[in-house]
């Protein structure tokens, strides 16, 4: 699953190595063997870490296994569509999930606070996963979350979901933020260039050279525009070759593929749609 760098249909994009480690940046499912993998992961085997970059709009940004994306020269750490209290909303419907997804992703966020320190954190909506969430989060959740939003600058951006964010957590809301060249919101706009968004949960079925294949959560880039994966522990994802992504990226566009060590490249020659299901015999 190999994909060189000539191959690639934009610059842009690079490799460098350094020590370091980031314990939030752990995810179910490897993209397979790719030609680069993503910030502050060490490589057991050789105890390095290969860095993955990304250049949007004259700004170095990094792409993090765990789906978060850090801007380092502006101290500003990126991650979308968190969906907290998606698993409680499906069992006051009746669909009884285990309760723990909010746990859980405040517990790999805050790991990952604490390993990069940044300045500014932007949610890029959905952080909520509907505008009652607030009031069926656990005491210490609640607390985990002010506790977040006070040692940061904290942003909300504002997403379908959660189209006003509870104000007593903390933070401050915003429809869409202008940072240097890079606008940041939560629907991608076609033709946006600089753009970093959310919404669409990225995720690509990459197929090897012997026919098999592994299915992972993504950034989708393109060189103008970034869609970045769902952070959320309990979201699902939408096929990069979905026609719900053609508008977006009409003539190319490569999938950054999240692995247990890394965030993979493949371009387009290496992904597959989702297999439709079998109907019931």
């Amino acid at each position: 699953m190999e994909v060189s760098p000539a191959r690639l249909p934009f610059t842009g994009i690079n490799e460098t190595r350094g020590a370091g480690n980031c314990p939030a940046c752990t995810v179910d499912g490897a993209a397979g063997a790719g030609h680069a993998s993503a910030m502050a992961m060490t490589n057991t085997a050789t105890g390095e870490t290969r860095v993955l970059q990304l250049e949007l709009a004259g700004e170095r940004l990094s792409l993090l296994p765990c789906g978060g994306l850090w801007w380092e020269a502006a101290g500003v750490l990126v991650v979308s569509d968190l969906h907290l209290e998606k698993a409680s909303s499906y069992a006051a419907r009746g669909q009884m999930l285990p309760p723990y997804d909010t746990r859980a992703t405040l517990r790999r966020l805050g790991a990952l606070l604490a390993e990069l320190r940044p300045t500014t954190v932007v949610s890029l909506g959905d952080s909520f996963h509907d505008r009652r969430s607030r009031t069926r989060m656990a005491d210490d959740d609640v607390a985990a979350v002010r506790a977040m939003t006070e040692a940061h600058d904290w942003v909300w951006i504002e997403g379908n979901h959660d189209p006003a964010p509870p104000e007593d957590l903390g933070g401050r809301a915003a429809f869409e933020l202008r940072m240097g060249g890079l606008t940041l919101r939560h629907e991608p706009s076609p033709g946006a260039r600089g753009e970093i968004a959310g919404h669409l949960h990225p995720c690509a079925r990459v197929v090897g050279r012997t026919g098999r294949s592994v299915r992972a959560r993504c950034f989708a880039a393109n060189g103008e525009r970034l869609v970045m994966p769902a952070y959320g522990a309990l979201t699902g994802g939408l096929n990069v070759l979905d026609a719900a992504f053609a508008p977006l990226f009409a003539d190319r566009m490569v999938a950054c593929v999240l692995g247990r060590d890394g965030v993979y490249l493949a371009g387009v020659d290496s992904l597959a749609p989702d297999r439709a299901r079998q109907p019931a015999a």
